[in-house]
């Protein structure tokens, strides 16, 4: 059973949230494609993540990752050996591809595959006038005695 979400409600009061909820309606979609080979997201730091994937049986030129505007792809295909013939094929060798959508100022930092695994090093680095900065407060010099304002006297009525 599948359940859809109308995030129509939301657009009528919010102002540039539409790649939020873009990416939200997606995400429902996305969740029918197949989750294998089974993989991990974790936050290794505090503004850097690391992408690991099972891909046992496959060899670096077997798998390709492409980065493009916010999206990192990672395919998988398996060049087969026709000489061989299987009596039993239990270890899963079909393609693959996993897409995720990457936030803002999120970069590849480089991948690495062991044992495996593949994992992609990911790191946020928001540029310099994008962080925060402390702004200085002015204040006006003081105004001393000697800069006291000067009186107008009346002239008396005889």
């Amino acid at each position: 059973m599948a359940t859809s979400y109308d995030y129509a409600p939301l657009f009528r009061s919010s102002v540039g949230f539409d790649r939020v909820f873009n990416l939200l309606e997606n995400a429902q979609r996305a969740r029918s494609i197949s989750d294998w080979p089974p993989y991990d997201i974790v936050k290794t730091g505090d503004d850097s993540y690391r992408i690991v994937i099972a891909v046992a049986g496959f060899a670096g030129d077997d798998l390709d990752i492409t980065f493009q505007s916010n999206l990192l792809t990672v395919t998988g295909k398996k060049q087969e050996a026709a000489a061989e013939a299987y009596l039993y094929r239990g270890i899963a060798g079909r393609p693959f591809e996993h897409r995720f959508e990457l936030a803002d100022h999120v970069r590849v930092n480089g991948a690495d595959l062991k044992n495996g695994l593949l994992s992609v090093d990911l790191v946020r680095e928001i540029p310099e006038e994008m962080k925060p900065r402390k702004i200085a407060i002015e204040s006006a010099p003081a105004l001393g005695p000697s800069a006291a304002p000067a009186q107008i006297e009346a002239q008396k009525v005889a």
